[in-house]
């Protein structure tokens, strides 16, 4: 699948209230994982813009110019993934996870501004046609060895976003797939051009360039948002609901309100309990309400509000009469 075909925003589609996974192992899986990326880009930059050289490929040194985004992309994982495990402290009361999402923010740019590079560079060609000359045959074994290396990274990268459910790690994973993609572009452009069609090389590397700026966008526009406190989707919101509502005392529950906080979720509940109990007893049920929701979805915090069953509360009595 194209990146052009790929959800947007990418989403985690693991089970809402699995809370299987620690921090430190969601951490130790996006290091052994971004391990393995910088590795395989590492050897595919340096052999794609050697080739590309060489062989007179402007959609190949295009493809290893995107390779080599990737390790700056993978440099940028590795820091967000150290400074988001920090402990809570007095300047951040909710702990460090939004450095995952300004990480993406990050990543985004870093794709939009490779991406419009390559689009220069390949509209300058397309000026000049007859500049453009024919490419060596090794450019397209190395833009085949390129695709398969990348479409076996990206699928490996994202069982593992997937398996600790981190948002981060499905960004960079979806960065390796729009990498496959592109490897595929440049391979048929080469093919093109050693077919006679020679002016194919630069049309592949002004794709690749689409390709990555509107990934980038994707990715920054959607890491926006959720420095914006956007809320979580309808679904897992409503399971969070049902847990509320299956604590045993409460009666009902209103104004569910929900933000994100990097990979975890920040919720602000009213929660109604029977207007007899004693405050302490009110007290209780909130404790426990917040103690499941923590526990089975990937809930950072539950800030509740008790308010009376079957009587108004100041917040949402009726105008005066």
């Amino acid at each position: 699948m194209a990146p052009s075909d790929a959800p947007d925003p990418p989403d985690l589609v693991d089970d809402s209230e699995d809370a299987e996974h620690t921090p430190a192992q969601r951490a130790a899986a996006a290091a052994r994982s971004t391990g393995v990326s910088i590795a395989v880009n590492l050897v595919l930059t340096a052999v794609q813009i050697v080739v590309g050289v060489l062989a007179k490929s402007q959609g190949l040194i295009a493809d290893g110019i995107h390779s080599l985004s990737d390790l700056v992309a993978d440099g940028v994982v590795l820091l967000a993934n150290y400074h988001s495990r920090k402990d809570a402290d007095a300047g951040h009361p909710y702990g460090h996870q939004r450095f995952e999402t300004a990480a993406s923010l990050v990543l985004g740019a870093l794709l939009l501004a490779v991406g419009a590079g390559m689009l220069w560079s390949a509209f300058v060609k397309l000026e000049q046609p007859s500049a453009v000359q024919p490419v060596h045959v090794a450019a397209l074994w190395v833009a085949g060895a390129a695709l398969v290396a990348k479409e076996l990274l990206f699928r490996y990268m994202l069982a593992v976003a997937k398996r600790v459910r981190s948002g981060m790690l499905v960004a960079n994973a979806w960065h390796a797939r729009s990498d496959a993609a592109s490897s595929l572009v440049v391979g048929i452009g080469i093919a093109g051009n050693l077919a006679g069609y020679p002016i194919l090389d630069p049309i592949a590397a002004a794709i690749v360039g689409f390709m990555v700026a509107r990934m980038g966008w994707s990715f920054g526009w959607d890491a926006l948002h959720d420095l914006m406190d956007r809320a979580i989707d309808d679904e897992e919101a409503a399971a969070i609901r049902r847990t509320l509502e299956g604590t045993p005392g409460i009666h009902g529950v209103h104004d569910l309100r929900t933000r994100r906080m990097g990979d975890m979720i920040v919720v602000d509940a009213h929660i109604e309990v029977e207007a007899t109990q004693s405050v302490e007893d009110g007290h209780q049920i909130a404790v426990e309400a917040r103690r499941r929701v923590m526990q089975r979805h990937r809930v950072l915090n539950v800030m509740t509000h008790v308010d009376p069953w079957r009587r108004p509360d100041a917040d949402h009595e009726g105008p005066p009469s």
